[in-house]
């Protein structure tokens, strides 16, 4: 018997030799939104669901609601809480977010396409989805907390 390996053979044990080198899995990115699952939940939260939907759908950023902020309404990671929820929309006799009241709170009205005056969010691509929209209405619902 020969104590040299064949190609195929020397190719397996290299390859089972890094894959079981790996270190396991790594922690995950708190800033990488693509590894939340797309699913209505029942008590999503803020910063790990609500922020996902506004970072994927570009809502964060450029002249939208990020650092050139549009309607006085900046949605960048930090500043998107306190600038959502108790605060007086543009529109007279709604606030962006009521607290436990979905269908009266602005952000919804605007991504339902219900109000009265301007356009439906977002102005451009396809409409938010039922999955974004149920997440959105159940936080607010479930009193659109901090978390």
């Amino acid at each position: 018997m020969s104590n040299i390996l064949s190609p195929g053979l020397l190719l397996a044990v290299t390859l089972g030799f890094l894959v079981g080198c790996g270190g396991g899995p790594s922690e995950p990115d708190p800033n990488d939104f693509s590894q939340n699952v797309r699913e209505i939940l029942e008590d999503p939260s803020f910063t790990t669901h609500i922020l996902d939907i506004f970072a994927r759908e570009g809502c964060s950023s450029g002249a939208c609601h990020g650092p050139g902020e549009s309607a006085g309404l900046n949605l960048e990671r930090e500043f998107a809480y306190a600038n959502l929820v108790g605060i007086a929309a543009t529109q007279e006799g709604f606030e962006r977010v009521t607290a436990g009241k979905s269908s009266e709170s602005y952000l919804v009205i605007k991504i339902e396409g219900r109000q009265l005056v301007g356009t439906r969010m977002p102005p451009t691509g396809s409409p938010l989805d039922a999955i974004d929209i149920g997440n959105i209405k159940n936080w607010i619902d479930k009193g659109a907390k901090n978390n």
